[in-house]
């Protein structure tokens, strides 16, 4: 045997084997990064999210885009900073908000929030009026999709920017049936609402609920696969 031949197929394998550890790392830590996984707890966004539900929260899309009106976020709470939230994207910087009973107007437009079930519908904050109540810059008002049993932006005020986790992005156990999997996509209830310059124009829901947690995967994947061909033995 070539002795040459056998330590450069020896030296083969090592490589291998280590290009393998790092991309398989490489890969755990990008996930991690991109998407985290959460319990509900309670039932503040019934009927979109019900107690006990696990949900995949994705805290990649908001590197390229601010949160958009509609989109159900996982913030540090402002009242209780130790804990969690849940809460649906409301309000941009920059929009104003009135709230008269249970009707909500953001710049003007009054929102046909099709994800309020009738049943679920309240205010029990009337002693805190809002009305015209400007979005500071790198805030968002956030309500529950629950209106009587939500502690929301209508009690405590404004999430800050910093404060975000990420988009809620899918519910993957268990599923029920009233629940697929994905969140509904409710940019139509914001459609009338003036799209200002603190707002990019955001991807579609769909777009971003389905590749958000596949495009982690995907690039340490795609790296893998360069590198092994990169890597192919001469003939």
């Amino acid at each position: 045997m070539n002795p040459q031949y056998d330590f450069e197929k020896r030296y083969r394998l090592v490589r291998e084997v280590i290009e393998t550890i790092v991309l398989t790392i490489l890969m755990f830590l990008v996930i991690r990064f991109a998407v985290q996984n959460f319990n509900i707890e309670g039932t503040s966004m019934e009927p979109s999210l019900h107690n006990q539900e696990l949900i995949l929260v994705d805290k990649w899309t908001y590197l390229f885009r601010p949160p958009a009106r509609g989109d159900v976020i996982v913030f540090i709470a402002p009242p209780q900073p130790s804990q969690d939230y849940i809460k649906r994207v409301i309000g941009l910087p920059g929009d104003t908000i009135t709230i008269q009973n249970t009707t909500v107007i953001v710049d003007g437009a009054t929102l046909n929030e099709t994800y309020v079930d009738p049943n679920n519908q309240g205010n029990q904050y009337f002693s805190k009026q809002i009305q015209n109540m400007v979005v500071p810059p790198n805030d968002y008002f956030v309500l529950g999709d629950n209106r009587k049993g939500s502690s929301d932006s209508r009690d405590w005020g404004f999430v800050p920017k910093k404060n975000i986790i990420g988009r809620a992005a899918l519910v993957y156990w268990p599923l029920q049936q009233d629940n697929d999997g994905f969140l509904p996509n409710v940019t139509s209830v914001f459609a009338n609402v003036h799209q200002g310059s603190s707002a990019l124009t955001p991807l579609s829901n769909d777009f971003i609920i389905i590749a958000s947690p596949v495009l982690p995967l995907a690039a340490p994947m795609l790296l893998l696969v360069l590198v092994r061909r990169r890597r192919r033995p001469r003939k």
